[in-house]
């Protein structure tokens, strides 16, 4: 029976829904069911193109390892991304210093893919590859349009939830 969770932009009161991935990356939708919900400051990472993410603490105990992955995900692709300190404290970067990318035990990155042509490449890092575990299936162009507004008028106060459906 597939599951569900749902993924909103909160300032903005925009939702949509996502079918996890389980046949396809089972150990990620474990750790990610089982860690749910999640929440975080949300950030608009425009040099991947039209990806809209939040930075929560290591919530997999074991991490799950690769499967799934992708460097060129496509709308709709809801994407784990598991980060060692030294790969994302960058100050250079921007987050707050209470960012959970300034935290010794690395972070978890949980990301909506909204839009075409995105490529994960990092210039400090190079290709940064990440789990497909779910793919959304309601609500994109809702979410593609407060993710286009996130970008043209700022992220400030603005959490990104994901939650099971």
């Amino acid at each position: 029976m597939a599951r569900y969770i749902t993924i909103t932009l909160d300032k903005r009161g925009v939702s949509c829904r996502a079918r996890l991935l389980d046949a396809e990356a089972p150990r990620t939708c474990k750790a990610v069911w089982d860690a749910l919900p999640q929440s975080g400051s949300a950030y608009h990472a425009k040099y991947a193109r039209n990806e809209v993410y939040t930075l929560v603490p290591p919530f997999a105990d074991p991490q799950p390892g690769r499967e799934n992955p992708t460097v060129t995900p496509i709308p709709g692709d809801v994407v784990y991304f598991g980060f060692e300190a030294w790969e994302i404290g960058n100050p250079a970067y921007g987050y707050d210093e209470e960012s959970a990318a300034h935290s010794e035990q690395g972070a978890t990155d949980l990301a909506i893919f909204y839009g075409r042509n995105n490529l994960l490449i990092n210039g400090d890092a190079g290709w940064v590859p990440g789990n497909v575990f779910a793919t959304i299936v309601e609500g994109l162009d809702e979410m593609a349009a407060a993710a286009q507004d996130l970008w043209l008028r700022g992220v400030e106060g603005e959490t990104l939830t994901f939650a099971r459906a």
